[in-house]
């Protein structure tokens, strides 16, 4: 279980991972040493994942963002099992969930192009023995950056 003081670290962590335990410590009223053992806990209970940094799409050249909408033809375990490797492997793909509803996965894809994404779809992902339709949804604009988990 995680209390207050656990979540208000968690909030601060999610803002800025960067924080070292003594300022950790400042900003929950606590000592460096008591804020670096309640982080320790809270990684070692697998309540934080991992650090990372965030990157600006654009700035790397990755003009398209787009969601595709993926149904499956069949749910045979392992036509599913080899499309969910071959997403793996792709690097244009930077998040997949499954769905309920028409489409059995959705897909976050960042490309350089419209032709990159163009390619992806028509000569991977259609191509798949397991792949019936997909539906592409090219992002205009983000009005809400993705944001820290409520906490």
């Amino acid at each position: 279980m995680i209390d207050k003081t656990d979540s208000r670290l968690l909030a601060e962590l999610q803002k800025n991972a960067h924080l070292t335990a003594q300022e950790l410590g400042e900003l929950l009223n606590l000592s460096a040493s008591q804020a670096g053992r309640r982080r320790q806990r809270l990684e070692a209970a697998g309540i934080i994942r991992n650090y990372s940094a965030r990157l600006d799409p654009l700035k790397l050249g990755l003009s398209v963002q787009a969601f595709v909408q993926v149904q499956l033809s069949t749910h045979n375990p392992e036509q599913a099992k080899s499309f969910n490797r071959l997403i793996a492997t792709r690097p244009e793909i930077t998040s997949a969930w499954t769905l309920t509803g028409d489409a059995d996965l959705l897909l976050r894809i960042y490309t350089e192009d419209l032709a990159a994404l163009n390619r992806l779809i028509h000569e991977v992902l259609l191509p798949h023995e397991a792949v019936s339709r997909v539906h592409s949804q090219i992002v205009m604009d983000q009005v809400k950056a993705d944001a820290p988990l409520p906490m």
